[in-house]
């Protein structure tokens, strides 16, 4: 009995925390952290999958980026100019197309990770009420080490979340803005064509 009551208890504990890691205000570091970990534990784990069943693996890879990244910010990012001229819906099915080109790109580059040490670097300018903020990290392996920078914002619910990627100096907003525009100017600046045909 005395085992079951510590389980319950424990169990309880478990499905508090989301909750209780929310009511704690995060710093911008703290949540690129924990997400950047949390993904990495989990592309471990269902690394077995990428072989067997890779929607089972992106699906996992997908649950972990959707609770740091903000995939409509990434759109806007991604649209810039152009997200003056799309509609809601569009917007919508932008973010939801990316959260997938996303996925696939996190995916299929860390499935190769092989538990090299990961440095979160110090945050050296902190962001001002209202602005965005940079997270800097290094992927350490032998000799190498690989610099990424997450930009992240605070949300309407007062949250830091990720919405570009700098990886070793390309800005992915930016790449991801060329190939858009260059789509725009294909199609005639119809975003629904843009949209059918990105890739």
């Amino acid at each position: 009995m005395n085992i079951l009551k510590k389980f319950l208890l424990v169990g309880s504990m478990l499905w508090l925390l989301p909750g209780l890691l929310q009511a704690q205000q995060l710093t911008a570091v703290e949540t690129a952290e924990i997400g950047v970990q949390t993904l990495l534990e989990t592309v471990a784990e269902s690394k077995a999958y990428f072989l067997t069943d890779r929607d089972r693996y992106y699906a996992d890879v997908e649950s972990v980026l959707t609770s740091f990244v903000d995939f409509n910010a990434v759109a806007e990012v991604v649209m810039s100019r152009f997200a003056e001229s799309a509609s809601d819906a569009q917007k919508q099915r932008f973010a939801d197309i990316l959260k997938t080109t996303l996925t696939r790109f996190y995916g299929a580059s860390l499935v190769s990770y092989e538990g090299q040490e990961l440095v979160f670097l110090p945050d050296n300018v902190p962001a001002a009420p209202g602005d965005d903020t940079v997270v800097g990290m290094e992927l350490r392996g032998g000799d190498s080490a690989l610099r990424l920078q997450y930009q992240m914002f605070l949300n309407s619910n007062n949250e830091w979340k990720l919405k570009n990627i700098s990886l070793a100096g390309i800005n992915l907003g930016r790449q991801y803005f060329t190939q858009f525009s260059a789509l725009m100017t294909k199609y005639n600046n119809d975003i629904e064509q843009v949209l059918d045909n990105w890739q």
